[in-house]
């Protein structure tokens, strides 16, 4: 059976128990601020168990996009390791939205893998839940006597609360579940050793296939349960494993999902998978990590320094790593594995196809530059190994290397084994702990529980046709972290408020008591489909009526932004290609963010034709047209543009200006008149393929042509008052170039009637010609003085400082004989005396230079020099 088949029998075997099948929700979690990426099939119905919203049916089914690399769910260091982690994997599922519980789920997920798959039950095992003394609960007995109904007492293992009482976080839905385990060993390898001992012990042959959990308890702040008013099913199947079972294979990895993408790897590198250890690692890392990378490149989320994208870069780096290290390859190549999988998961997933180009540009980029940072890491490394004093390598230094270039540990802890020496692994880990410390308390919340004040109230979002309302509170909770303090989160039966989502910030205003007393509200977010409000204070009376008004001024400009990024997508198609798409967009009050797909920076001709585009539709007066709830397949055929990574309901909201449409949940203005004009402040690269405009319309735009004007008459009065500015600034500035020529050749002349005058002051120490002075130079005379005495003076030491606008200057040259000889480093040198002007630098073995704003430590780092010769 293919893994194709394996899929689709899943969803229809639930189809036909009255399940809904919906689609994957992207992997990159984007209305969740709890979560970067989805990491349970469960996630995307988050808010039907905590009863924010009613689904369309209580039955659903799917076969989610899964991510786990991050938070309490990390299996990254295993993946390739083993044979059954994974950082993306599918999670077939069913759901029960307080419908059927315990009796259906285990009677289906037996009818499936035994009837339908027919996996042999007799390789089965179950799991329940022990119970939990600090929980006050008892053994899962309802659930324990439903499996014994159906398999012997003696392949029913009870649980502890690690593996059998799933919970979504801290606090939330939680509950007791059944896992259903498979052994795939060989008949004498069951006959040795009984299977029931190696659950959760991390046989690669004894592994969990299927989890059912039963959700029935909330857990609150303070730790303890209370029963959720309905109990829900969820559960979870990892489809990798799946295929590896009914397809009669050891591993996930000799599965079909896999060994295609195995097959192109050795194609490409020549290494045959089965062979070597570390070849079947490395191999198995790169088939894995390719696929988390392109599915959240198709998702929208771009490899980046920070936050998700720091993630996924992570990710791509660790596979070229493992290639670079284990497979020989110093070229790019894992973005030749992209076309493979698209077309063997293109028809499942179809935004691979769809993004296929964008896919593999970023990953071909993210190889190149990485593969530089790897040979600058090993230069670096090598500095390192020469500069120390015994053969174990401090873990701070390492921790420099992994932490600043991004060079990898345990690549670090291989070469220098190679070499003989070290690594203070300690050292390394201390240093790694504390910065995740920092970044662990840096972004810690805690959350106390809801107050309920209402119940039986569905929100209601107002804020399209006004700005301000009588509102009830309906529930708040207090919320603390390092960054905000403490703040309140709100929500209310109705509100004006727009949530942040689909790009935009969300809105700020104030809350208005009978009494006068004003609440301020400082942001607001959608969190499990409800709209959330941030507040630093709580009203005096949280049970009374209160006014809530929108901040004007800040929605208008907001809005006149979003329009903006409507105008211009549809000017870049028109004036590039409709090629372009948008890749993801940033609209706040004071300015808009704009990230589209094109190959090439745009011309300033082509800039220009842009502006003119989305000012002419500015200038056309065109009025907003509007239309909520429009089925998804009418809008499309209306021509709406849907932006990828987005997840879209049955029904949707249109906007369009003219012949611009699109689906958007967010807030616009009445007509593109309101908008005034239209600006590029600026257009760059973001990745491969993908290109970044920042622009301004309205105030911000007033603000920017007066500023402008400002800084002209300021100029024109610099310049006497000059009638033509343009002119007079080309001419001062062929002025300045002819200057600065002279000066040149000027310091030339000085510097070459100082040598003399600094060969005659050399000290010969131990064999090398030594001198460390202070001269009157700036960098460049400086190093034009240290390689014209270089070339005449053999084994020359020479440290030489200056001081210029208040900075300090060392630069360090040494004959390159010398370095050779003495293993000296004209680097680590200026590196180390940086110190005392409080500064730092660096540059090659033989020359190096360093700054710092401490001209009071010069004469202590040119007596300090001397030590080095000892």
């Amino acid at each position: 059976m293919t893994s194709q088949e394996v899929r689709n029998q899943f969803l229809n075997f639930f189809k036909e128990k009255n399940h809904k099948i919906v689609p994957s929700a992207p992997m990159v979690m984007k209305d969740d601020p709890t979560l970067m990426f989805t990491n349970a099939g469960m996630n995307q119905f988050k808010e039907y168990f905590l009863g924010n919203s009613v689904p369309k049916s209580k039955r659903l089914t799917d076969s989610q996009k899964c991510l786990r690399v991050s938070g309490k769910h990390n299996d990254l260091e295993e993946v390739g390791k083993d044979t059954y982690h994974h950082t993306m994997f599918e999670m077939l599922g069913n759901w029960s939205i307080g419908d059927y519980f315990k009796k259906e789920a285990i009677a289906w997920s037996w009818e499936l893998l035994t009837e339908v798959f027919k996996i042999d039950k007799d390789s089965l095992y179950v799991s329940v839940f022990e119970g939990s003394e600090g929980d006050n609960l008892p053994l899962d007995q309802e659930a324990y006597d439903l499996w014994k109904a159906i398999v012997p007492e003696d392949r029913i293992i009870k649980g502890n609360k690690k593996d059998n009482f799933w919970e979504m976080g801290d606090q939330g839905p939680c509950g007791p579940c059944s896992e259903i385990h498979v052994d795939i060993r060989s008949k004498e390898d069951k006959e040795k050793v009984d299977g029931a001992s190696l659950v959760n012990q991390d046989h690669p042959q004894v592994v969990e296939i299927w989890n059912l959990v039963f959700m029935q308890f909330n857990r609150k702040a303070n730790g303890s349960l209370e029963p959720l008013p309905e109990k829900h099913i969820d559960t979870g199947m990892g489809f990798e494993r799946l295929c590896m079972v009914l397809q009669g294979v050891q591993s996930n990895y000799d599965t079909d999902v896999f060994t295609p993408l195995i097959r192109e790897v050795e194609i490409i590198t020549g290494k045959k998978y089965g062979t070597n250890e570390e070849t079947d690692i490395a191999i198995r890392v790169i088939s894995d990590h390719v696929r988390a990378v392109a599915f959240s490149i198709a998702d929208g989320q771009l490899p980046s320094n920070t936050g998700a994208g720091y993630v996924i870069r992570r990710i791509l780096r660790r596979a070229i790593r493992y290639g670079f290290t284990f497979l020989d390859t110093n070229k790019p190549f894992i973005y030749r594995l992209v076309k493979v999988m698209s077309e063997q998961m293109g028809k499942a997933f179809p935004e691979l196809k769809e993004q296929y180009q964008l896919i593999e540009n970023v990953i071909k980029e993210e190889e190149s530059s990485f593969l530089s940072t790897l040979e600058q890491g090993l230069v670096l490394l090598d500095s390192v190994i020469k500069s120390s004093k015994d053969k174990t390598i401090e873990g701070e230094k390492a921790f420099e290397l992994y932490d600043t270039f991004g060079f990898p540990i345990d690549l670090t802890a291989l070469i220098l084994e190679e070499k003989g020496y070290q690594l203070d692994t300690k050292g390394f880990e201390k240093a790694l702990k504390a910065q995740k410390d920092r970044s662990r308390a840096a972004s810690e919340i805690s959350k106390d529980d809801w107050n309920i004040l209402m119940t039986d109230t569905e929100q209601e979002f107002i804020g399209y046709d006004s700005l301000k309302t009588e509102v009830k509170l309906v529930k708040y909770r207090k919320v603390t972290s390092k960054k905000e303090g403490d703040q309140y989160q709100l929500v209310f039966n109705l509100t004006p408020f727009y949530a942040e989502g689909g790009g935009q910030v969300g809105d700020k205003g104030y809350l208005e008591a009978s009494n006068g007393d004003v609440i301020y509200i400082v942001d607001t977010k959608r969190e499990n489909n409800e709209i959330v409000h941030f507040a630093k204070s709580l009203p005096k009376d949280v049970s009374g009526s209160f006014k809530a008004v929108v901040d004007e001024k800040q929605r208008w400009r907001t809005a006149c932004n979003h329009t903006a990024t409507h105008l211009l997508h549809q000017a870049l198609r028109e004036v590039l290609g409709t090629h372009v798409e948008q890749k993801g967009s940033a609209v706040h009050s004071k300015y808009l963010r704009f990230d589209f797909s094109h190959f090439s920076k745009l011309t300033t001709e082509e800039l220009r034709k842009v502006e003119n585009f989305v000012n002419a539709r500015i200038d056309g007066r065109l009025p907003l047209e509007e239309s909520r709830n429009v089925p998804m397949k009418e809008a499309m055929e209306q021509g709406a543009m849907a932006l990828f990574g987005e997840k879209y309901g049955d029904t949707v909201r249109t906007i369009r200006f003219g012949q611009s449409i699109e689906l958007c949940g967010g807030t616009h203005v009445k007509n593109t008149a309101d908008i005034w004009h239209f600006k590029i402040v600026s257009e760059g690269a973001v990745a491969a393929g993908i290109r970044r405009i920042e622009a301004i319309t309205s105030d911000a735009v007033k603000e920017f042509y007066f500023n402008n004007n400002r800084m002209l008459f300021e100029i024109k009065d610099m310049l006497k008052n000059s009638q033509d500015p343009v002119k007079s600034v080309a001419s001062l500035q062929e002025e300045n170039v002819a200057l600065k020529k002279q000066v040149e050749q000027l310091l030339k002349d000085k510097a070459k009637g100082l040598k003399n005058e600094l060969i005659a002051e050399l000290e010969d120490v131990n064999g090398i010609q030594f001198l460390s002075k202070k001269v009157d130079l700036d960098a460049g005379g400086i190093k034009d003085l240290a390689f014209e005495m270089g070339g005449q003076v053999d084994n020359l030491f020479l440290l030489l400082a200056s001081e210029k606008d208040g900075k300090a200057i060392l630069s360090c040259y040494i004959s390159k004989g010398l370095v050779a000889e003495k293993d000296l480093n004209a680097g680590t040198i200026v590196r180390e005396l940086g110190k005392y002007i409080q500064g730092g630098g660096g540059g090659q073995p033989f020359f190096a230079t360093a700054g710092g704003k401490n001209p009071a430590g010069i004469p202590e780092a040119l007596d300090k020099v001397k030590e080095y010769l000892s």
